[in-house]
């Protein structure tokens, strides 16, 4: 294996990241949080890896990179957290960036990472409970009524930031591993 190659196995950590958060939620009930964004990502990752696709892996570490920050201040400093949880978050983006660093960044990724982002806002939107929020789908996040008091302006004000935010990190993945020197993706698996 050169040091071009992703090792394919590596491909179960994060698939196994995503298993584990289900176990953790699915027995009370608890499968939406399963469309969260971070967590599909490991998801993301797993597949990207294992089926030899980078886009994949580079959507899902933009939004693990994207979520982080959002992660640690509404959910680890509020509610505290899981191995789990610190799995899917921490170590998913360890896997996800040792395989961007081998497949490494685009352009175009913040654009394929938005669009993914409202396709599962809508999965969320028709299939989640209001009261979890999933991916903002329902409502005004608690505490910020004070400066939108309609839904609407949330989400575009919010969607709009996010693809901003997709931007901002997919210039700093380019400036680590630019486009340029890209291999074929089927010389990159083992």
């Amino acid at each position: 294996m050169t040091s071009g190659e992703i090792y394919r196995p590596f491909g179960l950590l994060p698939l196994f990241f995503f298993v584990l958060h289900a176990l953790t939620h699915w027995p009370g009930g608890g499968w939406p949080h399963m469309l969260w964004m971070c967590i599909i990502g490991n998801l993301l990752i797993a597949l990207g890896i294992l089926l030899r696709l980078p886009l994949p892996i580079r959507i899902g570490v933009s939004w693990l990179i994207l979520g982080l920050g959002l992660w640690l201040w509404f959910w680890v400093l509020k509610v505290g957290t899981s191995l789990p949880s610190v799995l899917a978050h921490v170590g998913g983006l360890i896997v996800g960036l040792v395989a961007l660093s081998k497949v490494r960044a685009d352009r175009s990724t913040w654009l394929y990472a938005s669009l993914w982002y409202l396709a599962v806002q809508q999965l969320c939107r028709a299939f989640t409970p209001k009261d979890l929020n999933v991916n903002i789908a329902h409502r005004v996040y608690d505490g910020l009524e004070v400066f939108f008091t309609a839904y609407g302006g949330f989400w575009l004000a919010t969607t709009i930031l996010a693809a901003l935010g997709l931007w901002l990190v997919g210039v700093g993945l380019q400036k680590l591993w630019p486009p340029g020197g890209t291999p074929t993706t089927s010389a990159v698996y083992v």
